[in-house]
């Protein structure tokens, strides 16, 4: 592997592992809080959250844009164009995906579990370490979901990176710049890095969720 191409690899890492990091610090207690609390308009901001788990990247890239431009809201900081304007789009892409799928894991638990718990005296914050111990293994999907739909996007990084040599450019903007020069060679060598990451991190997850099965 060039120096450059390790370069853009080790940047793609740390912008959509910091995307997914922070997805997860935001989704799993939101998608709990959500699969648990009962209150006026869960219904639809459940289906809110199922709907944002398919957003195109192009869109969260045009209103991150909107929202990182000189004009805009958050103009003066000065973000657009960074490694973090990249973050916060995948992480716009990957936290709904991250509830939805917490919603779902919390769902499928017995009801019944959670009367148990509490009667045997169990606290609140007891009570949701316990509920997500035991849905642990539908909750390492989220992680792989949400990485997974965040390291091969390009339409939001694009858009809101600019794709800058050294700066911004990461695995699936490089390869659409190399495409569109013609040089091929590298195209292939910058898509099995990333086809290599896109299977490397779920496999690891997937041997500790099958791990965790069998334990």
């Amino acid at each position: 592997m060039s120096s450059l191409n390790a370069q853009i690899t080790w940047l793609s890492l740390q912008i959509s592992g910091s995307a997914t990091l922070l997805s997860l610090l935001v989704g799993i207690p939101s998608g709990v809080g959500l699969a648990l609390a009962k209150f006026p308009g869960r219904g639809l901001l459940i289906a809110l959250v199922n709907t944002g788990m398919g957003l195109p990247p192009v869109v969260v890239g045009l209103f991150v844009s909107i929202f990182l431009w000189r004009s805009g809201p958050l103009g003066p900081l000065g973000l657009l164009y960074t490694p973090t304007a990249i973050v916060i789009a995948q992480f716009v892409i990957a936290a709904p995906i991250v509830v939805g799928l917490t919603v779902a894991a919390m769902q499928q638990l017995n009801p019944k579990l959670r009367l148990q718990l509490l009667a045997l005296g169990a606290s609140r914050w007891q009570l949701l370490w316990l509920l997500m111990r035991e849905a642990r293994l539908p909750l390492l999907a989220a992680v792989m979901a949400g990485f997974g739909g965040v390291i091969s996007e390009v339409g939001a990084s694009m858009m809101v990176g600019g794709n800058l040599l050294g700066q911004t450019r990461v695995l699936t903007t490089a390869t659409v710049l190399e495409t569109g020069k013609g040089n091929f060679d590298v195209a292939i060598a910058l898509s099995l890095i990333l086809l290599a990451l896109v299977f490397g991190v779920p496999y690891l997850l997937t041997w500790v969720q099958q791990r965790g099965r069998t334990s």
